[in-house]
């Protein structure tokens, strides 16, 4: 299996790395006031798009290039190596989920803006009492003539403070099996009874909140899929939602562990057999993870749709980037808590959550022994 870029992807990838190197500012992530953040990370999204730079591998009658995933991998890489901004993830995975369920028109309705940047979303998922397990959702659904009418709560909504739209489960037959009650809706966030709470995580940025729906009334029409496809429906999301190298994870990681080496070695460290074993294990991770991203990325190229492979993927995705950031404080020391290397412990934090979100590592493990390995329940 040949993982070179052809002599077409070397050409993209060399165009797009001089447009990232032209159009990206070198201090916007040091703007701390939230509006004008979110005001930056639009408009970003409407360049990269007008560069023709999003949905590469989405259909060309949704405004897409109709191209194939390695594109859109190469662009991540491109723009992490650059420390540009990136599309949503959103993107990647909820225009999967619409692409594969939503009718016709709801397609033409959606896609394009969603593509373009106009419209923004969030994923109502999570819930206080239903975190990976998802299918244990409370938030409610009623059929009230042509309109759905929604109660319950959600949590861990990420960009839910600045989304327009929200990609909604909602359990709509409380006594069928808690797998197959449920059902998707897509809404506005403007609606009325629906309120959004910011949670403030520990490097100061609500990157996510509590969504709270108080007989919130959404049209029927509005509706993705059939009534009840709600568990398929997150299936299919949240295997998109799982790929590491279309989000440009496996690049950020080596070029991470490749300044922590330099590290190590600027404080006398890579004699310490302590920090020479980490620093091994840390690129055998990291190799594995390359490998099991690209043969997915392979499959997917390939025509054969996402699965339990983003599973191992996300698996991988989360041991690594934890026993990264576990290597970086061994090595910094102190100074990761003070002076100049004092952001580390953010990033520490922030790597705690990547076990969690898009489904926890023990869920993953589930799915991998399960379903790739066979083994029983």
């Amino acid at each position: 299996m040949d993982y070179r870029d052809t002599p077409e992807e070397a050409a993209f990838r060399a165009d797009a790395r001089a447009w990232f190197a032209e159009h990206t500012s070198a201090d916007w992530t040091h703007v701390e006031d939230e509006q004008e953040q979110t005001r930056l990370r639009r408009q970003w999204h409407q360049n990269l798009y007008k560069a023709g730079y999003a949905g590469m591998a989405w259909p060309v009658e949704y405004g897409g290039l109709g191209l194939n995933a390695v594109y859109s991998a190469i662009l991540a890489e491109e723009a992490v190596s650059t420390q540009a901004p990136q599309l949503p993830p959103y993107i990647g995975y909820m225009g999967a989920a619409i692409q594969a369920y939503g009718t016709e028109e709801q397609k033409r309705h959606f896609l394009p803006t969603m593509l373009s940047g106009e419209i923004a979303w969030c994923q109502g998922f999570s819930e206080p009492e239903a975190g990976s397990d998802i299918a244990s959702l409370r938030t409610r659904a009623v059929l009230e003539g042509d309109e759905w009418v929604v109660n319950g709560q959600k949590m861990w909504t990420s960009g839910a403070h600045e989304a327009d739209w929200c990609f909604l489960l909602v359990r709509t037959e409380p006594d069928l099996p808690k797998h197959k009650g449920i059902t998707c809706l897509l809404t506005e966030m403007d609606r009325p009874g629906i309120e959004v709470r910011k949670i403030y995580l520990s490097n100061g940025i609500p990157e996510t909140s509590e969504v709270f729906f108080d007989n919130v009334r959404i049209p029927a029409s509005q509706m993705l899929g059939q009534r009840g496809d709600g568990w398929p429906i997150a299936m299919t999301t949240v295997s998109f939602e799982r790929g590491p190298i279309e989000v440009g994870a496996v690049q950020r990681y080596e070029i991470v562990l490749e300044k922590i080496e330099h590290a190590a070695a600027q404080r006398g460290l890579l004699g310490d057999p302590r920090i020479r074993s980490e620093l091994a294990l840390a690129y055998a991770k990291g190799q594995a993870l390359r490998l099991a991203s690209l043969e997915e990325l392979s499959a997917r190229v390939s025509g054969v749709a996402a699965g339990e492979a983003g599973s191992l993927c996300k698996l991988l995705w989360s041991e690594s980037e934890q026993a990264l950031q576990s290597l970086s404080l061994d090595v910094l020391g102190m100074d990761a808590w003070t002076g100049v290397e004092a952001e580390k412990m953010a990033e520490y934090f922030s790597a705690r959550a990547v076990s969690v979100y898009g489904g926890t590592a023990q869920i993953q493990k589930n799915i991998v022994a399960q379903r790739i390995l066979g083994m029983p329940r």
